[in-house]
């Protein structure tokens, strides 16, 4: 287990970025089309191709799911990961053509700090591309791909994931990257909100403070502007239907919640998508899917609190500090 969302068979991942734009994508690419659906929690979302993921909807499967930064402008980067999964063979097949899907998230970066003179450049479609080549197995948590310019009200964000293994011997991973409006921590504090679900000191071992303090409970954000959003992905190996996948994904909305502080607000297009490349060949019954979710929720805080906790600062003037730099470790 590598504590990533590719410890799901049938999942690799890649991610790309530019330093000087402060910004990223990250593509998850799928070995063979997956089942998946999706719950928007946020007033703002960004997205593209995000209807056929309704259960209603009649496409069953998809090639691909990405999240990138760039707000509406990141939107691009879907057609980079199409372009690389149309010249590999991939894609529903429609009159004679194939047509690879590939839906996708964004979140807004656009006020980080980097050059963001990249009007006219398809530069996010470039950034897709990259990030689909690069897919594997391992890949980067923190400031990388559609993490690498995030920030929360206080924090550098970034890019996290992490896995599990429920008692049915399902796989459930997340992959987030964290832009939140607030807070993953408590209060001015180095404790994380989600200290309960850590597992093997992946983010520090911190734990909760010993008391709360009423200030740890003072709202924080960035203000008025949409400057924010959580864009994540959940996985299985077992075997779901779109509704089933719609309820993982509402489910894992959870995970959102348990971990920051705000969310779910006016200004966020906090947003999960759910997937399930049926590779263990297992169906999942109602109870099993109850524990999906629940193992779906706890690995996505899990992944959200690790984003913050690997992330590295921008080298820019007034760049948010990150978690190490503020708390050490």
């Amino acid at each position: 287990m590598r504590n990533l969302i590719t410890d799901v068979a049938g999942i690799k991942v890649g991610s790309a970025h530019d330093p000087a734009l402060a910004s990223g994508v990250t593509a998850l690419i799928f070995d063979a089309p997956a089942t998946a659906s999706i719950a928007v929690s946020g007033g703002g979302p960004g997205l593209r191709d995000a209807a056929l993921l309704e259960p209603e909807m009649t496409v069953e499967r998809i090639d691909a799911l990405v999240l990138s930064g760039g707000s509406a402008y990141g939107l691009d980067s879907m057609g980079g990961v199409q372009s690389f999964l149309r010249e590999n063979g991939r894609g529903l097949e429609v009159a004679g053509q194939l047509v690879p899907l590939a839906p996708g998230a964004i979140l807004f970066d656009l006020a980080n700090g980097g050059d963001k003179n990249f009007w006219g450049q398809p530069t996010y479609w470039r950034l897709g591309l990259e990030a689909a080549k690069a897919a594997a197995e391992n890949f980067a948590l923190g400031t990388s791909g559609a993490g690498y310019g995030a920030t929360l009200a206080d924090l550098k964000g970034g890019l996290g994931s992490a896995s599990v293994v429920t008692e049915e011997s399902f796989t459930v991973g997340a992959l987030v990257a964290v832009n939140a409006v607030g807070q993953a921590t408590i209060g001015d504090t180095r404790h994380f909100w989600a200290a309960p679900y850590e597992r093997d000191g992946e983010y520090g071992g911190c734990g909760w403070p010993a008391a709360f303090a009423r200030e740890h409970l003072v709202l924080q954000s960035k203000g008025v502007d949409p400057q924010n959003t959580t864009i994540a992905i959940v996985a299985t190996d077992a075997v779901l239907t779109k509704p089933q996948a719609k309820r993982m994904a509402i489910m894992a909305q959870d995970g959102v919640a348990r971990a920051l502080r705000p969310v779910h607000a006016a200004q966020d297009g906090d947003t999960v998508f759910a997937a399930a490349t049926g590779a263990s060949r297992r169906e999942a019954d109602i109870f099993a899917l109850t524990r999906l979710g629940a193992a779906a929720a706890d690995c996505l805080a899990r992944a959200i609190a690790r984003a913050v906790y690997e992330a590295t600062p921008l080298p820019f003037t007034g760049a948010k500090p990150s978690w190490r730099q503020k708390f050490g470790g």
